[in-house]
């Protein structure tokens, strides 16, 4: 459970951290990165709420 929070909390970081480069530079990659890394923090997020509900049911 903890390793999937700290992932989902690293990941939310590295996203922010990407798009303020993209705002601050102006350069697409950093955008591109920024939503590549925000697409992964959901599924980390489902996979995470998945082990959760599981957990319930068993």
């Amino acid at each position: 459970m903890l390793i999937f929070r700290a992932l989902v909390g690293f990941l939310f970081v590295a996203s922010l951290i990407c798009f303020a480069f993209y705002l601050g530079t102006g350069q697409p990659g950093y955008k591109r990165w920024s939503l590549l890394i925000l697409k992964w923090m959901v599924i980390a997020a489902l996979g995470f709420f998945g082990v959760l509900i599981l957990s319930r049911i068993g």
